[in-house]
């Protein structure tokens, strides 16, 4: 592995000193106020976007443990190349292409669902009211169909999203095609692989697991959507700047 660049450290330090306060503290009401929620949901903030890829899991170390490491291994080559502003603009856009991209599937399945409700004469604010107090109408299931539609609308609902995985993945997106033959030799893969076959690997388990509903890479159930999210928006930037041979210069 090669040095630790100081941006990359400034950024492990704030998440570990996010996660550590929180634990610390245990206000869940703080947690739940700097988590992502749903926009339709009343507990969504603005600030959200942001706060929650400085946030983890508080009962899962690995999840910090293994961002915050690929941070390190991804991000250090990547600044050392950029500089500090170019670094940080990519890392932050990965983040935010994580939040866009599942909100937009989940925003569609849920008005999908709100539709068939509000077509069989159903309000839309009613319905809302009761999702916040946890409660549904039996006759939803009969008019969506089959009962995971509800399970559905709950979780896209109530879901709270922490972590900067979608960082990482554009992170990841951005070292394979900076240095594509580079080997990777990573935890849960024993075997070197160049950077520019394994990221393809990860991303097409991304897009299973999140159609199927799997585990991630990671370990845990997660927006899987979130994590191609990021990488997909990696990926754009890397190929305008490429074709566009961007102004290192710009960024100073």
């Amino acid at each position: 592995m090669g040095r630790l660049t100081e941006t990359v450290k400034h950024l492990i330090i704030i998440n570990f000193i996010v996660w550590i306060g929180l634990i610390a503290i245990g206000n869940e009401n703080l947690y739940n106020m700097l988590s992502l929620h749903f926009p339709l949901n009343p507990e969504f903030k603005p600030w959200q976007i942001i706060t929650h890829m400085f946030m983890h899991s508080n009962v899962f170390f690995p999840h910090i443990f293994f961002n915050m490491l690929a941070l390190y291994m991804f991000g250090s080559p990547l600044e050392q190349m950029w500089g500090r502003n170019k670094f940080l603009f990519f890392y932050f856009s990965a983040g935010l292409g994580a939040v866009l991209l599942p909100f937009a599937i989940d925003y569609f399945q849920f008005n999908s669902a709100i539709e068939l409700l509000t077509g069989q004469g159903y309000v839309k604010s009613d319905i809302l009211a009761l999702l916040e107090q946890g409660r549904y109408n039996e006759q939803w299931v009969e008019i969506l169909g089959q009962e995971k539609w509800i399970d559905n609308v709950f979780r896209v609902y109530f879901q709270q999203g922490v972590g900067a995985s979608g960082c990482v993945m554009g992170l990841l997106v951005g070292f394979g095609m900076s240095f594509p033959n580079a080997r990777l030799m990573l935890i849960f893969l024993p075997v070197p692989i160049k950077a520019k076959y394994f990221i393809p690997l990860i991303l097409a388990y991304e897009i299973i697991s999140g159609v199927s509903g799997g585990a991630s890479v990671f370990g845990v159930n997660v927006a899987h959507f979130a994590h191609v999210g990021g990488a997909l928006t990696g990926f754009i930037m890397m190929w305008y700047w490429k074709k566009n041979q961007f102004n290192q210069n710009r960024w100073d």
